[in-house]
């Protein structure tokens, strides 16, 4: 049933109570019937099977089935290394996936407050949670809302529903039914919501809705649903399968050409089992988490936490910016835009414009801390603003003898005040009220008003009359007429200043920022325009026009509008999943309740840190510490060049493996010895890869990162020439090596083997400095301004040095010490590489050029 459409008696029936309540009994067995009023937590899985599920990743697997192959070889260190890497992950990734539990539990301690409820006809204090439909509820100023309540009583009631529906002024409500079905949250005045918070008067409602079925328990229910793979997870489920097919199919063919040519069986297999071993990064994955952390760290600087390590990553894919409006483009506070003065001096120094800003409220406290109303505090510090901190003197000068309070009906405030001999009437209001009670005509005044609403503004408009002498009645038809216009105050709820900086840079970028909003459309609208988010030909959607719409005419539009008005979390939710649904990768910023829903949803949930509800919070992959819209911008720039990054190395260590694969493949075929030993591959894999590679992670962005589209959504991590770049560096890299062992070979030296080992070892450190940037040579963007990659580059080559002149590590590797001739003939060799690849820009840059 809608309640909002019953009538006080209708609702009372229905639930079979009186305004006098429920008995214990009869509250007694509906608790055994509906429940407590507390929201369901989503059944846990058990700790063990979380932490089991972080295996199930098919490049966990691989790695897993590598630590077993080189346990079965003998190889127990790689397989140590190799479950240390698998454990670390799983630890990282059942630690994030059991702290997204708490946004439930958040939800319950939100929900959980005192109430005032009439048992037996006697006024007690419960807790919430014993509360039952068909309660009467009593609630005042300071009163958490403790169930979804049909009001029975309403004095000068208001309710602050920001958090549940992006409305940033309090409600006004009323107890008179209302007499249309569908309308949103926000629009139901004769309604009171779970976790709302009332600000001003007092009130009493029946309670219609506990636990799950209030409107908080649907906003729970949502959040119970599955999290979208992040854009990482998914590139690296697809690398993982590729690499598994292309190492299985490699190691089948090595294994039937080498039994063909009437090698061994036996031999034929250890040798496929140690080119899988080869083909196996094992410091990727390890490397991905340390890039991930460490950008995790660098954005911590710039007030942005990162509560999921892939967010980072996310954060650079993303195509849209779904953000909703009340507290995070906007301020959140009510402030006077624009003011107009329509009087005429008739009353000399005293300005009836002012003294009704001035006087005509019921705010209390000092300049320090007001308390009151957001829209009267606005008035009162706009004043202040023009006249100084004078409000004690305005009065004590008009002392306030009599007054009307506001109510839904004049929706006008009245004041008289103390003029010296004669009485000053103020009166305030919505601008049809007053206009209806002047003297003189009223079409300026509504003229003005029409101006400033279409921009967005509430407009509240002032009038006075002055009385020698007081009616006998005062009511508001002896003193609300025969008013003379004052003036009139446009409000807004204005947007932060760094906003328009931050959309535009989103542009540039390619993104697009869309407001998703719970207020009216024309202050949606309106900010929208200020802040530069929407232009011409865009659209935008209210709530109810959402709702009209088929499915399909609404994915024929979700790409073009900017604004949604008087949206529901549901409505949020179908924004969200249809973008998603176009192949869009999006951000939903929020600080409220009913935006957590859409936080877990979207690809990556931003959530403010200052104003933002420990529900939003928990929600949220990452948190804005200082609630400033243009940290997500510094965010979508860290997260593109950790992705780049991340391509860095995959190309890098993806290029050096490729050339293990064919160096063990291939020299066979070509009649040479097997050129490397597993320790060979292994010191490899983890020493020349290893270090580098996790310096890469902490490379400077590339100048145009800012000014390039979003990443496709499908886009693999080989795209952009990367794969490639893999197969011919690789294949290069491999004719180096090989190239030196048939050299070596055919004139005789013993130490070939050795010098095999170290062109291949080298031609990747040369690899590494040569693919720090796509697009600069290495000496023009300053070989200096990475210096933990070039520290590591230095560190491994005299490591590397290390194992072939250190008598001890020739015994553990193998290895013999080289004269300074083969060592420099290694070096040159290694050299061609780099050079190599820095023509590969020179040929790049050519062909973008053409």
């Amino acid at each position: 049933m809608s309640w909002h459409q019953a009538t006080i008696k209708e609702a009372l029936q229905a639930f079979e109570t009186t305004v006098q309540g429920l008995s214990a009994t009869v509250a007694a067995e509906r608790r055994s019937r509906y429940g407590p009023n507390a929201l369901q937590e989503k059944k846990m899985k058990p700790a063990w099977l979380i932490f089991l599920s972080q295996f199930k990743d098919l490049m966990i697997l691989i790695l897993l089935i590598a630590a077993v192959i080189s346990g079965l070889l003998g190889d127990l260190t790689d397989t140590i290394i190799i479950v240390v890497i698998v454990v670390l992950n799983a630890l990282i990734g059942f630690i994030q996936e059991y702290r997204a539990e708490k946004a439930m539990e958040a939800l319950k301690r939100m929900s959980v407050v005192q109430a005032s409820v009439k048992r037996d006809g006697r006024t007690s204090l419960i807790p919430s949670t014993e509360l039952v439909p068909g309660d009467i509820v009593s609630i005042e100023a300071g009163n958490s809302v403790p169930a979804d309540l049909r009001l029975l009583e309403a004095h000068q009631l208001q309710v602050n529903e920001s958090a549940l529906t992006g409305e940033s002024l309090p409600v006004m409500k009323v107890t008179s039914p209302l007499h249309v079905a569908d309308i949103p949250l926000g629009d139901r005045l004769n309604m009171a919501y779970k976790g709302t918070a009332v600000v001003n008067g007092r009130g009493k409602g029946l309670v219609v809705s506990t636990g799950m079925e209030t409107e908080i328990g649907h906003i729970a229910r949502m959040l119970q649903e599955d999290e979208m793979d992040t854009p990482l997870k998914k590139r690296m489920s697809a690398f993982g399968r590729i690499l598994s097919y292309v190492i299985l199919g490699i190691c089948v063919l090595l294994f039937i050409v080498g039994v063909l040519r009437g090698e061994e069986p036996m031999r034929m297999l250890m040798i496929s089992i140690s080119l899988a071993v080869a083909a196996i990064p094992e410091a990727l994955p390890a490397l991905i988490t340390i890039a991930l952390s460490m950008g995790a760290k660098r954005l911590m600087q710039k007030k942005a936490l990162i509560r999921k390590l892939p967010a980072v990553e996310t954060l650079g894919s993303i195509s849209f910016i779904c953000s909703d409006k009340t507290g995070t483009l906007t301020i959140n506070r009510m402030t006077v835009a624009e003011h107009a003065d329509l009087t005429d001096g008739s009353l000399g120094k005293v300005n009836p414009f002012l003294a009704g800003m001035a006087l005509n409220h019921d705010v209390k406290g000092e300049p320090s801390g007001w308390i009151g109303d957001p829209t009267e505090i606005a008035l009162i510090k706009r004043v202040t603003a023009l006249e100084g901190d004078n409000i004690g003197n305005w009065r004590t000068g008009f002392p306030r003898i009599a007054e009307l309070p506001f109510d839904s009906d004049r929706k006008c405030m009245t004041t008289v005040h103390q003029f010296g001999d004669r009485y000053l009437v103020l009166s305030k209001g919505a601008v049809e009220s007053i206009s209806e009670r002047l003297s003189l005509p009223s079409e300026p005044l509504v003229d003005l008003a029409t101006e400033w609403s279409s921009r967005g503004m509430r407009v509240i408009a002032f009038a006075y009359r002055v009385l020698d002498a007081l009616p006998e009645s005062i009511g508001h038809d002896t003193l609300e007429r025969e008013l003379l216009p004052a003036g009139l105050a446009g409000m807004i709820d204005p947007p932060r200043e760094e906003v328009k900086a931050a959309i535009r840079d989103c542009r540039a970028a390619g993104i697009k920022p869309v407001m998703i909003t719970g207020d009216h459309p024309a202050t949606a609208r309106a900010i929208a325009r200020q802040i530069g988010m929407m232009d011409e030909g865009d659209l935008l959607l209210t709530g109810a026009e959402l709702a009209a719409l088929s499915e399909e005419d609404f994915m024929e539009k979700v790409d073009h509008v900017a604004v949604y008005a008087r949206v529901s979390p549901e409505q949020k939710l179908r924004i969200v999943r249809g973008l998603q649904s176009h192949g869009h990768f999006l951000a939903m910023t929020g600080d409220g309740v009913n935006d957590a829903p859409s936080l877990k949803a979207a690809d990556i949930g931003v959530a403010m840190g200052i104003n933002g509800t420990d529900v939003s919070k928990e929600s949220a992959d990452m948190i804005l510490l200082d609630d400033n819209f243009a940290t997500i911008v510094n965010a979508v720039r860290e997260g593109r060049r950790i992705y780049d990054n991340i391509r860095k190395f995959v190309k890098y260590i993806m290029t050096c493996n490729s050339a293990e694969i064919w160096t063990i493949f291939l020299a066979p075929l070509l009649g040479l010895p097997m050129p490397l030993l597993p320790i060979h591959i292994l010191w490899i894999n983890l020493v020349t890869d290893g270090l580098p590679g996790l310096a890469l992670a902490g490379e400077k962005e590339e100048k145009d990162i800012m000014k390039r589209p979003p990443r496709p959504s499908g886009e693999s991590l080989f795209s952009q020439g990367i794969g490639f770049h893999i197969i011919w560096v690789g294949l290069l890299m491999t004719a180096l090596t090989l190239g030196t062992q048939a050299w070596a070979i055919r004139v005789g030296d013993a130490h070939w083997q050795t010098m095999v080992f170290c062109v291949l070892s080298f031609a990747q450190l040369g690899h590494v400095l040569a693919i720090r940037s796509d697009r600069s040579y290495l000496f023009s963007q300053g070989i200096f301004t990475n210096l933990p990659l070039l520290g590591a580059v230095v560190l491994t080559f005299l490591l590397q040095l290390l194992v072939i002149y250190l008598p001890a590590a020739n015994k553990i590797f193998r290895t013999s010490p080289l004269t300074l001739n083969e060592l420099l003939i290694c070096i040159g060799v290694a050299a061609i590489l780099f050079h190599a690849v820095e023509l590969e820009k020179f040929i790049s840059k050519r062909r973008t050029r053409s």
